[in-house]
């Protein structure tokens, strides 16, 4: 199983706001933090919005927030909302399927039961246990007032 592009900007999005405490995040400093355009992190914006993940403020000095604390915020919440289908194997979607040992296969029972797993270990980490991991989270991504400082001197 390989998790899509939108997911991980997704995630990295929320470690992002997360990072910056109350502060508005805007969505230009976060593609340049990560090196993804604007466009494609708008197109990620919206999904997550509906879904209550992330908090938009329109206006000039608007931009996104957590709406909740980020340790409410699990990695399960995020992938559930970004990503289209878990089917791992033929026998997971709906439809026809042709083969003959559907109901009766190890196969899916084993692939389900790994699904489950997975997902379990999604609920266990929240956004807040991704950024407390990096205790350089906020000079990495631009947001150490020192570092810009430095930065706007140089």
């Amino acid at each position: 199983m390989r998790l899509t592009k939108q997911t991980n900007y997704a995630v990295r999005m929320l470690m992002y706001c997360a990072a910056n405490g109350e502060k508005l995040s805007r969505i230009p400093e976060i593609a340049k933090a990560y090196g993804v355009s604007e466009l494609f992190l708008f197109k990620i914006l919206q999904p997550l919005t509906k879904a209550g993940l992330v908090e938009t403020v329109r206006g000039r000095n608007g931009g996104v927030r957590l709406p909740k604390p980020a340790s409410e915020i699990s990695l399960f919440d995020v992938v559930k909302v970004t990503e289209d289908s878990f089917a791992m194997a033929e026998c997971f979607e709906a439809g026809e399927i042709d083969c003959p040992l559907v109901d009766s296969c190890g196969l899916n029972t084993a692939l389900r039961k790994a699904l489950n797993a997975f997902f379990e270990v999604l609920q266990g980490y929240s956004i807040d246990d991704l950024v407390k991991a990096r205790p350089q989270i906020n000079f990495l991504l631009g947001l150490d007032e020192t570092a810009q400082v430095r930065t706007s001197a140089a």
